[in-house]
C-alpha cells in the first residue's frame, strides 16, 4: 500500500507520522513545494496550479491515495485536485476539526493562520458545526512560518500573542492549521488557566489518517512489520525531509524510516 501527502512544507508531518502509526507497512510519498512555499499568500488561482504540479509529482508514483495535509490547499486546490485524480487516485483533505470539538461542549477557540480565521470558509463550518459551543476564531500570524523554520523563539512569540487573544474559560482547541499541530502541547501549555481541567486540543492529522485507510478499503494495523518506505519529493525533484523537520517528534518518526530505491 502507498499513501501520498503534499504541503507546501512540512506542515504534512503530523498526519504522515499518524499513517505511518496506523500502518508501519505502508509506502509513504511526501510531496513539498519548498520553491513555491508558503502557499497561504498566493491567490487561489496560483496556489491551485502549484498544488496541481506537487499532486502530480505524487500520482506519478503511482499512490493509493492522496492526502492534502494542508488546510489552505483543501480550501482553496480540494475540488479541482478531485476532479483531477478521482476517482482513481482517492484525494483526502484536512478540515478543521470544529465537529468533535463543538460536540465536546465548549466554549471553543479555532486557532488558524490570519488568511483562514474570519474566512467564509471557516465560518461555514462553524456555523454548520458550531453549535451552541461558542466559538471563537484567533488569528495566529507567523506561527506557520515559524514552525515551519523551527525557530524556536519565533514560535514561542507567536503562540504567547495567540494565547493572549484566546478567551479566558475555553476549554477546547481546534488546531486549524496542520503546522500547528507539531507544536500542540507548546499550546496547551499557553493556553492552559492555572486549576481549570486540562485543555483539549483537537487537530486532524488521526481523523485524516483514518479516513485515507478507508478510502483505500484497508484497516489500520499498528503492530505490521515496519517495513514501509519513505519517498520524499521537493517541486518535484527526489529529495530528503527539510532539515527542521528532525525538530519535531513526527520528524524524526520518519526520519527512521527508510528511503525507498
Amino acid at each position: 500500500m502507498k499513501i501520498a501527502l503534499m504541503d507546501s512544507g512540512i506542515g504534512l508531518l503530523a498526519a504522515t507520522a499518524a499513517v505511518r502509526r496506523l500502518r508501519p507497512d505502508a509506502d509513504l510519498i511526501l510531496s513539498l513545494d519548498p520553491d513555491g512555499m508558503p502557499w497561504g499568500p498566493r491567490t487561489s488561482e496560483d496556489l491551485t496550479r502549484r498544488a496541481l504540479a506537487v499532486a502530480e509529482a505524487a500520482a506519478a508514483h503511482r499512490p493509493d491515495a492522496l492526502i492534502v495535509g494542508c488546510n489552505t490547499a483543501t480550501v482553496h486546490a480540494l475540488p479541482a485536485l478531485r476532479a483531477r485524480f478521482e476517482p482513481v487516485l482517492p484525494v483526502i483533505g484536512t478540515v478543521p476539526a470544529i465537529k468533535p470539538a463543538a460536540a465536546g461542549g465548549g466554549p471553543v477557540a479555532i486557532w488558524a493562520t490570519p488568511a483562514t480565521t474570519g474566512s467564509a470558509y471557516q465560518r461555514g463550518l462553524i456555523e454548520e458545526f458550531g453549535g451552541d459551543a461558542g466559538v471563537t476564531e484567533v488569528p495566529c500570524p507567523g506561527l506557520a512560518d515559524a514552525v515551519e523554520h523551527a525557530d524556536e523563539a519565533a514560535i514561542d512569540a507567536a503562540v504567547d500573542a495567540a494565547a493572549e487573544l484566546t478567551p479566558d474559560g475555553v476549554t477546547t482547541v481546534v488546531l486549524g492549521c496542520t503546522h500547528y499541530e507539531l507544536v500542540a502541547e507548546r499550546i496547551r501549555a499557553a493556553v492552559q488557566r492555572p486549576g481549570a481541567p486540562r485543555l483539549v486540543l483537537h487537530g486532524s492529522a488521526g481523523a485524516v489518517a483514518a479516513q485515507a485507510l478507508r478510502r483505500v478499503g484497508a484497516r489500520p494495523d499498528p503492530g505490521a512489520p515496519a517495513q514501509g518506505t519513505l519517498t520524499v519529493l521537493l517541486s518535484g525533484r527526489a529529495g530528503v525531509l527539510p532539515a527542521p523537520a528532525s525538530a519535531y517528534e513526527e520528524g524524526r518518526l520518519l526520519r527512521a524510516v527508510a528511503p525507498a530505491r
